[in-house]
């Protein structure tokens, strides 16, 4: 029987290592979450908007009030029961999206955390004289966390930012204000236009996207 040649024989994949899985790993989940936080922001962009309409809505009800009413009767200017009802269920919702970005966060920071955990098992097997090659192309470990660590800066700073909205958007009566509040939490000052660079870049470097 002919042996096969060496072009007929499939070449077999390479297997990752332990760091290299864990890495790969991270990686698609940085990917769901930022896809989940992209959602919930904007969840949230449509809920704050909802709050900023009923309240200008209802200043300009009560400016048509106090016009009409001439001080003739003193509860004139009193807001509606259905008013503060709305007002507090909008502000319920908003806070959940909070809460919820708040623990995509907090998971982020556990990524950042784990990637740099593999760094220093990386350079502790380095040190005591293995070879410290790239896990996966080109890319050296510590790159990896340095990533990760930009990453959950961007997104710590954006939370940051949507607590303090959160707290003040259905207490201002500055309609510019609003319109402050409202546009920061849809363009997310803080996450920079090289999160998603960064992001398809690890996703390049794992093999979770072909070049």
């Amino acid at each position: 029987m002919a042996a096969k040649s060496p072009a007929a024989v499939a070449p077999k994949r390479p297997v990752l290592s332990v760091s290299a899985r864990k890495i790969k790993d991270n990686t698609a989940d940085w990917h769901n979450l930022m896809m989940k936080w992209e959602t919930l922001n904007n969840n949230g962009f449509t809920i704050a908007n909802k709050i900023v309409n009923l309240k200008i809505g209802t200043q300009f009800k009560d400016n048509k009030l106090e016009i009409e009413c001439d001080n003739i009767a003193s509860d004139c200017g009193k807001l509606s029961p259905d008013y503060n009802e709305e007002l507090e269920m909008f502000c319920a919702e908003l806070l959940g999206t909070l809460e919820n970005m708040a623990k995509i966060q907090l998971k982020m920071e556990k990524l950042c955390s784990a990637t740099k955990g593999i760094c220093d098992l990386e350079t502790y097997h380095y040190e005591n004289g293995d070879c410290l090659t790239p896990l996966f192309h080109t890319w050296p470990t510590t790159y990896f966390y340095e990533v990760s660590f930009k990453l959950t800066e961007m997104y710590k700073k954006e939370l940051r930012l949507k607590q303090t909205i959160v707290q003040e958007i259905a207490h201002t009566a500055d309609q510019d204000l609003m319109m402050v509040y409202l546009s920061s939490w849809l363009y997310q000052p803080y996450i920079e236009n090289s999160n998603k660079l960064l992001l398809e870049s690890m996703l390049l470097e794992t093999g979770h996207r072909q070049v």
